[in-house]
């Protein structure tokens, strides 16, 4: 956004020097808070509103919900996203009624990068989702320190800050493997990314262990594809398929950062086929087990 500093006069040397920098000043407020997503401030605005009602000071607060004064002043101020145990803990000592709990979504959807909202969007309302990824755990199925992981070794670097918004956001996502309308979720995941370390051997470890664990759920599958398999039509990249509760087919392609959706019927369709033939060269459910079992033990 650009802005234009105010040139006003006086009868000193420091009047216009003193006009400018206050005028800057404001402007370098202004700009941070236009770089706040939206929904970040209005949830600030109605936790202030709520606590204001309830005669409540900030550090009261900040004892009730488990957070610094501080933070709590960051989320009043939309500079701190929620997380979902502050709204839970904030609904109780505000009796907010929900109307803290309903933005949640929102505020997580809004610490995801701009150009995977819109796909996180069509995720939330999904009757299925498959997905293929060589050379990475899927974000569903990853562990908090994987994420972590990830996140810290992004170029350009992402701030302290960023990294933990994103793992926040990831993990907020993984709110969908137990949503009360079931979504049938299938993943196949290259043999490479399950042996590739990523952070160190103790997170790998944990990984493994909780591929495990999510691979037991009733709406879960978990095939590995094996690197001894040669081409296979996964060989040009990662990519999800999802329908929707109104049966709507898309499609999601990601790389180096780049992402986009895909609506068109013919290339939804042909990335199905594809996901089809991905699924039958790749091991089964329970083969695919007993090798992560094995990778675990090697470790």
């Amino acid at each position: 956004m650009a802005v234009t500093a105010g040139s006003g006069t006086g009868s000193g040397g420091s009047g216009p020097a003193k006009g400018k920098a206050t005028s800057t000043a404001r402007a370098k407020r202004s700009e941070r808070r236009d770089d706040l997503p939206g929904v970040w401030v209005a949830y600030g605005k109605l936790v202030r509103l709520f606590r204001e009602r309830a005669k409540l000071t900030r550090q009261q607060l900040a004892d009730a919900v488990g957070y610094s004064v501080e933070q709590v002043a960051s989320v009043e101020q939309g500079r701190r996203p929620a997380k979902i145990a502050f709204t839970e803990a904030a609904e109780k000592a505000l009796g907010a009624l929900g109307a803290l709990a309903v933005l949640q979504d929102d505020v997580d959807l809004a610490k995801l990068p701009m150009f995977f909202q819109d796909i996180a969007q069509i995720e939330m309302g999904a009757l299925a989702r498959f997905s293929f990824d060589p050379l990475l755990v899927d974000g569903l199925l990853q562990t908090e320190a994987y994420a972590r992981a990830v996140f810290s070794g992004l170029m350009p670097q992402l701030t302290d800050d960023e990294i933990e918004q994103s793992v926040e956001g990831r993990l907020a996502r993984q709110r969908l493997l137990g949503r009360e309308t079931v979504l049938d979720l299938s993943f196949i995941i290259g043999e490479a990314a399950l042996t590739n370390v990523v952070g160190d051997e103790d997170v790998m470890a944990e990984q493994l262990r909780h591929l495990l664990a999510v691979g037991r759920m009733r709406n879960v599958g978990i095939q590995v594809m094996p690197s001894h398999r040669g081409f296979h039509p996964g060989l040009s990249g990662a990519f999800v398929l999802l329908e929707t509760l109104e049966n709507r087919r898309y499609a999601y392609a990601e790389s180096q950062g780049l992402g986009h959706v895909v609506s068109d019927a013919r290339t939804v369709s042909s990335l199905t086929m594809r996901y089809g033939k991905l699924r039958s060269q790749a091991l089964n459910i329970d083969e695919s087990a007993r090798l992560i079992e094995k990778l675990i033990g090697d470790r």
